[in-house]
């Protein structure tokens, strides 16, 4: 499955339009990992622990959208993009959403 965040991919052309596709997951901050952030607030750094979840959380939000994708007969999901909501003290929403199409070469 083609995943873009452009509206046209070169060489393809859309044959169908299958409406948007969404994926998204809510996680929740680790008490462990947030101590240990809190240190690298006082002496800088990346928070790698939060990259991370931030990462796997991006990748379980496209993995459902590709699924929804899937199951409606899409073979690409173009004009993708994500959003982040907060959804109570330490846990947070990301959403992947796009546009679900059939695409062939010209």
């Amino acid at each position: 499955m083609l995943i873009s965040n452009i509206e046209v991919v070169p060489g393809k052309r859309v044959t169908q339009h299958l409406g948007l596709v969404q994926g998204s997951t809510v996680r929740a901050k680790h008490a462990g990992k947030d101590l240990m952030a809190g240190f690298k607030n006082i002496f800088g750094g990346e928070l790698s622990s939060y990259t991370d979840l931030l990462q796997e959380s991006r990748q379980e939000a496209i993995d459902r959208m590709t699924a929804q994708a899937q199951s409606i007969g899409a073979n690409a999901v173009i004009n993708v993009r994500f959003a982040t909501s907060a959804i109570a003290a330490g846990a947070s929403e990301i959403l992947a959403y796009g546009t679900a199409v059939t695409l062939e070469d010209r």
